[in-house]
């Protein structure tokens, strides 16, 4: 069975910063595109960055230059961080992974893929 686990959230002030990590199968970090996306209660999900096997990467305007998504594959493990946090970046940040959804079409919202973590809180208080 595929494996995403999720850590690192927590509360931090605007202005703050955050990095998330998502353990992940082996067998996802070298063939699948991996990402992540955020969902606030109610809402669409929102695909925020994404990475594909060769390291190429794309972002959410709402994140870019502020988030960077990176993976190392020797421990099989993706992060997402998050510099320059505010208030709206507030909601639970999931790790994701998908055959066929390549870093521009990950970014979005509404998608759905093939596999996804349990979720992490993320809250920033102004």
């Amino acid at each position: 069975q595929e494996r995403l686990e999720e850590s690192g959230g927590g509360s931090v002030q605007a202005g703050g910063s955050l990095r998330l990590s998502c353990v992940a199968s082996e067998s996802l970090v070298r063939r699948y595109y991996m990402g992540w996306f955020r969902q606030v209660r109610g809402k669409e999900r929102e695909g925020i960055a994404a990475i594909d096997t060769e390291g190429g990467t794309d972002y959410a305007d709402s994140v870019k230059g502020r988030f960077t998504i990176s993976k190392d594959a020797s421990k099989n493990i993706l992060y997402l961080q998050m510099n320059s946090l505010i208030p709206e970046d507030t909601a639970t940040y999931y790790c994701a992974a998908d055959s066929t959804l390549r870093p521009p079409l990950f970014i979005g919202r509404g998608w759905v893929y093939n596999y996804v973590g349990q979720g992490t809180q993320v809250t920033v208080t102004s």
